[in-house]
Protein backbone atom coordinates (compact mmCIF):
# COMPACT_ATOMS: atom_id res chain seq x y z
CA UNK A 1 0.00 0.00 0.00
CA UNK A 2 1.52 3.39 -0.97
CA UNK A 3 2.16 6.03 1.67
CA UNK A 4 0.85 9.53 0.92
CA UNK A 5 2.09 12.53 2.91
CA UNK A 6 -0.41 15.40 2.94
CA UNK A 7 0.53 18.95 3.91
CA UNK A 8 -0.57 22.52 3.23
CA UNK A 9 0.12 26.17 4.11
CA UNK A 10 -3.32 27.12 5.47
CA UNK A 11 -2.76 25.15 8.67
CA UNK A 12 -3.75 21.89 10.28
CA UNK A 13 -7.37 23.00 10.85
CA UNK A 14 -8.03 24.04 7.24
CA UNK A 15 -11.13 22.57 5.60
CA UNK A 16 -9.16 22.20 2.38
CA UNK A 17 -6.60 19.99 4.12
CA UNK A 18 -9.32 17.73 5.52
CA UNK A 19 -11.00 17.46 2.11
CA UNK A 20 -7.69 16.57 0.46
CA UNK A 21 -6.78 13.91 3.01
CA UNK A 22 -10.21 12.32 2.70
CA UNK A 23 -9.99 12.35 -1.10
CA UNK A 24 -6.66 10.53 -1.32
CA UNK A 25 -7.28 8.13 1.59
CA UNK A 26 -8.72 5.38 -0.67
CA UNK A 27 -5.39 5.38 -2.56
CA UNK A 28 -3.14 4.40 0.32
CA UNK A 29 -1.93 5.08 3.84
CA UNK A 30 -2.33 8.81 4.51
CA UNK A 31 -0.12 10.76 6.91
CA UNK A 32 -1.08 14.40 7.51
CA UNK A 33 1.58 16.84 8.71
CA UNK A 34 0.75 20.53 8.35
CA UNK A 35 1.65 23.86 9.96
CA UNK A 36 0.14 24.52 13.35
CA UNK A 37 -1.11 27.90 12.12
CA UNK A 38 -1.38 29.94 8.93
CA UNK A 39 1.80 29.77 6.83
CA UNK A 40 0.66 31.25 3.52
CA UNK A 41 3.00 33.13 1.17
CA UNK A 42 6.00 31.67 2.96
CA UNK A 43 7.34 29.94 -0.15
CA UNK A 44 9.93 27.21 0.27
CA UNK A 45 11.29 28.56 3.57
CA UNK A 46 12.87 26.40 6.26
CA UNK A 47 12.95 27.40 9.95
CA UNK A 48 16.59 27.45 11.08
CA UNK A 49 16.72 30.07 13.84
CA UNK A 50 14.55 28.33 16.47
CA UNK A 51 13.47 24.83 17.50
CA UNK A 52 10.30 23.28 16.11
CA UNK A 53 7.57 21.32 17.89
CA UNK A 54 5.77 18.27 16.52
CA UNK A 55 2.25 17.94 17.95
CA UNK A 56 0.02 14.88 17.51
CA UNK A 57 -3.50 15.94 16.47
CA UNK A 58 -5.20 12.57 16.14
CA UNK A 59 -4.70 9.34 14.24
CA UNK A 60 -1.91 9.89 11.67
CA UNK A 61 -2.36 13.68 11.95
CA UNK A 62 0.45 15.95 13.11
CA UNK A 63 1.12 19.67 13.31
CA UNK A 64 4.43 21.53 13.27
CA UNK A 65 4.88 25.15 14.36
CA UNK A 66 6.77 25.93 11.18
CA UNK A 67 6.55 26.05 7.41
CA UNK A 68 5.18 23.49 4.94
CA UNK A 69 8.75 22.51 4.02
CA UNK A 70 9.50 22.04 7.73
CA UNK A 71 6.46 19.77 7.97
CA UNK A 72 7.63 17.53 5.13
CA UNK A 73 11.11 17.19 6.62
CA UNK A 74 9.92 16.42 10.14
CA UNK A 75 7.24 14.02 8.92
CA UNK A 76 9.78 12.02 6.91
CA UNK A 77 12.41 12.03 9.65
CA UNK A 78 10.29 11.48 12.76
CA UNK A 79 6.83 10.25 11.73
CA UNK A 80 7.90 7.94 8.91
CA UNK A 81 11.26 7.30 10.64
CA UNK A 82 13.33 8.08 7.58
CA UNK A 83 11.22 6.19 5.07
CA UNK A 84 10.22 8.29 2.09
CA UNK A 85 6.53 8.42 1.19
CA UNK A 86 5.39 7.40 -2.28
CA UNK A 87 3.69 10.75 -2.88
CA UNK A 88 3.50 14.22 -1.33
CA UNK A 89 0.27 16.17 -1.89
CA UNK A 90 -0.02 19.78 -0.71
CA UNK A 91 -3.31 21.72 -0.42
CA UNK A 92 -6.13 22.30 -1.01
CA UNK A 93 -5.16 25.97 -0.87
CA UNK A 94 -7.81 28.65 -0.43
CA UNK A 95 -6.85 30.74 -3.43
CA UNK A 96 -5.17 29.83 -6.67
CA UNK A 97 -1.43 29.54 -7.15
CA UNK A 98 -0.96 30.52 -10.78
CA UNK A 99 1.67 32.48 -12.67
CA UNK A 100 4.37 34.23 -10.68
CA UNK A 101 2.48 33.56 -7.45
CA UNK A 102 4.08 30.11 -7.34
CA UNK A 103 7.30 31.73 -6.14
CA UNK A 104 5.55 32.92 -2.97
CA UNK A 105 3.34 29.90 -2.37
CA UNK A 106 3.80 27.77 0.72
CA UNK A 107 1.55 25.20 -0.96
CA UNK A 108 4.09 24.87 -3.76
CA UNK A 109 6.91 24.98 -1.20
CA UNK A 110 5.63 21.90 0.62
CA UNK A 111 5.34 19.94 -2.61
CA UNK A 112 8.74 21.15 -3.80
CA UNK A 113 10.39 19.86 -0.63
CA UNK A 114 9.06 16.42 -1.45
CA UNK A 115 10.44 16.65 -4.98
CA UNK A 116 13.88 17.60 -3.68
CA UNK A 117 13.79 14.41 -1.60
CA UNK A 118 13.07 12.41 -4.74
CA UNK A 119 9.35 11.95 -4.05
CA UNK A 120 6.66 12.71 -6.68
CA UNK A 121 4.60 15.69 -5.55
CA UNK A 122 1.38 17.49 -6.38
CA UNK A 123 0.22 20.94 -5.24
CA UNK A 124 -3.48 21.71 -5.53
CA UNK A 125 -5.21 25.06 -5.10
CA UNK A 126 -8.69 26.47 -5.62
CA UNK A 127 -9.64 29.84 -7.06
CA UNK A 128 -10.65 32.31 -4.38
CA UNK A 129 -14.34 33.06 -4.00
CA UNK A 130 -17.07 34.01 -1.54
CA UNK A 131 -17.53 30.36 -0.53
CA UNK A 132 -15.40 27.25 -0.87
CA UNK A 133 -16.87 24.01 -2.11
CA UNK A 134 -13.82 21.74 -2.08
CA UNK A 135 -15.61 18.76 -3.63
CA UNK A 136 -14.45 19.38 -7.22
CA UNK A 137 -10.90 20.21 -6.15
CA UNK A 138 -10.77 17.12 -3.94
CA UNK A 139 -11.98 14.93 -6.81
CA UNK A 140 -9.35 16.47 -9.11
CA UNK A 141 -6.65 15.89 -6.50
CA UNK A 142 -7.60 12.24 -6.17
CA UNK A 143 -7.56 11.79 -9.96
CA UNK A 144 -4.10 13.36 -10.29
CA UNK A 145 -2.72 11.47 -7.29
CA UNK A 146 -4.01 8.16 -8.65
CA UNK A 147 -2.38 8.80 -12.02
CA UNK A 148 0.94 9.86 -10.49
CA UNK A 149 1.06 6.76 -8.28
CA UNK A 150 0.36 4.60 -11.34
CA UNK A 151 2.47 6.35 -13.98
CA UNK A 152 4.93 8.60 -12.13
CA UNK A 153 6.24 12.01 -13.14
CA UNK A 154 9.63 13.12 -14.45
CA UNK A 155 12.30 13.60 -11.75
CA UNK A 156 12.21 16.93 -9.87
CA UNK A 157 8.85 17.94 -11.33
CA UNK A 158 5.96 19.30 -9.25
CA UNK A 159 2.47 19.13 -10.74
CA UNK A 160 0.73 22.40 -9.92
CA UNK A 161 -3.05 21.89 -10.13
CA UNK A 162 -5.46 24.84 -9.96
CA UNK A 163 -9.22 24.38 -9.82
CA UNK A 164 -11.76 27.11 -10.68
CA UNK A 165 -14.76 28.12 -8.62
CA UNK A 166 -17.93 26.22 -9.49
CA UNK A 167 -18.22 23.19 -11.75
CA UNK A 168 -15.09 22.81 -13.93
CA UNK A 169 -15.69 22.76 -17.67
CA UNK A 170 -12.68 20.57 -18.42
CA UNK A 171 -8.94 20.08 -17.93
CA UNK A 172 -5.92 21.71 -19.58
CA UNK A 173 -2.16 21.17 -19.51
CA UNK A 174 -0.74 24.66 -19.11
CA UNK A 175 2.31 26.86 -18.79
CA UNK A 176 2.97 29.34 -16.00
CA UNK A 177 1.50 32.77 -16.68
CA UNK A 178 3.37 36.05 -16.17
CA UNK A 179 2.10 39.19 -14.53
CA UNK A 180 3.09 42.70 -13.60
CA UNK A 181 2.62 43.06 -9.87
CA UNK A 182 2.92 46.15 -7.72
CA UNK A 183 2.84 45.51 -3.98
CA UNK A 184 1.07 48.13 -1.90
CA UNK A 185 2.85 48.98 1.36
CA UNK A 186 0.56 50.70 3.84
CA UNK A 187 2.04 52.73 6.71
CA UNK A 188 0.04 53.06 9.91
CA UNK A 189 0.69 53.96 13.55
CA UNK A 190 0.08 51.74 16.55
CA UNK A 191 -1.59 53.12 19.74
CA UNK A 192 1.83 54.36 20.95
CA UNK A 193 2.47 56.31 17.77
CA UNK A 194 5.05 53.89 16.41
CA UNK A 195 4.85 53.18 12.67
CA UNK A 196 4.14 49.74 11.27
CA UNK A 197 3.70 48.52 7.71
CA UNK A 198 1.12 46.22 6.08
CA UNK A 199 1.74 44.59 2.71
CA UNK A 200 -1.16 44.32 0.29
CA UNK A 201 -1.34 42.87 -3.22
CA UNK A 202 -1.95 46.23 -4.85
CA UNK A 203 -2.18 46.33 -8.64
CA UNK A 204 -1.87 43.19 -10.77
CA UNK A 205 -1.90 42.92 -14.57
CA UNK A 206 -1.67 39.57 -16.34
CA UNK A 207 0.34 39.27 -19.53
CA UNK A 208 -1.70 38.04 -22.51
CA UNK A 209 -1.12 34.51 -23.68
CA UNK A 210 -3.03 31.34 -24.48
CA UNK A 211 -2.36 28.07 -22.76
CA UNK A 212 -1.44 29.53 -19.37
CA UNK A 213 -2.67 28.47 -15.95
CA UNK A 214 -4.31 31.86 -15.44
CA UNK A 215 -6.25 31.69 -18.72
CA UNK A 216 -7.38 28.12 -18.09
CA UNK A 217 -8.77 28.77 -14.60
CA UNK A 218 -10.46 32.00 -15.73
CA UNK A 219 -12.16 29.93 -18.46
CA UNK A 220 -13.41 27.46 -15.85
CA UNK A 221 -10.93 24.66 -16.58
CA UNK A 222 -8.70 22.70 -14.21
CA UNK A 223 -5.11 23.70 -14.92
CA UNK A 224 -2.19 21.26 -14.58
CA UNK A 225 1.23 22.91 -14.87
CA UNK A 226 4.51 20.98 -14.53
CA UNK A 227 7.02 23.00 -12.51
CA UNK A 228 10.61 22.21 -11.63
CA UNK A 229 13.24 23.35 -9.19
CA UNK A 230 15.73 24.35 -11.89
CA UNK A 231 15.51 28.15 -12.09
CA UNK A 232 18.24 28.40 -14.72
CA UNK A 233 17.27 30.67 -17.62
CA UNK A 234 18.70 28.35 -20.25
CA UNK A 235 17.88 30.76 -23.06
CA UNK A 236 20.11 33.38 -21.42
CA UNK A 237 23.24 31.22 -21.05
CA UNK A 238 24.78 32.84 -24.13
CA UNK A 239 24.34 36.28 -22.57
CA UNK A 240 25.87 35.04 -19.33
CA UNK A 241 28.84 33.54 -21.19
CA UNK A 242 29.50 36.86 -22.91
CA UNK A 243 29.31 38.69 -19.60
CA UNK A 244 31.78 36.22 -18.05
CA UNK A 245 34.22 36.69 -20.90
CA UNK A 246 34.06 40.46 -20.63
CA UNK A 247 34.34 40.42 -16.85
CA UNK A 248 37.41 38.17 -17.08
CA UNK A 249 38.98 40.48 -19.66
CA UNK A 250 39.04 37.79 -22.32
CA UNK A 251 37.19 39.81 -24.95
CA UNK A 252 37.16 43.39 -23.69
CA UNK A 253 34.83 45.77 -25.46
CA UNK A 254 36.59 48.09 -27.85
Amino acid sequence: MPTILVTNDDGIDSEGLHALADAVRPLGRVIVCAPLGEASAIGHALTLARPLRLVARGDARFAVDGTPADCVNIAVAHVLHGRLPDLVVSGINKGWNVGDDVTYSGTIGGALEGVLMGVPAVAISMQRGPVYDFSFAATAAASVARDVLANGVPPRVVLNVNVPQGVPTGWEATTQAARTHTTSVLRRDDPWGRPYYWLDEGRMEWAPGEGTDYQAVMAGRISVTPLHADLTAHGALGMAAGLVQRAAGLTPDS
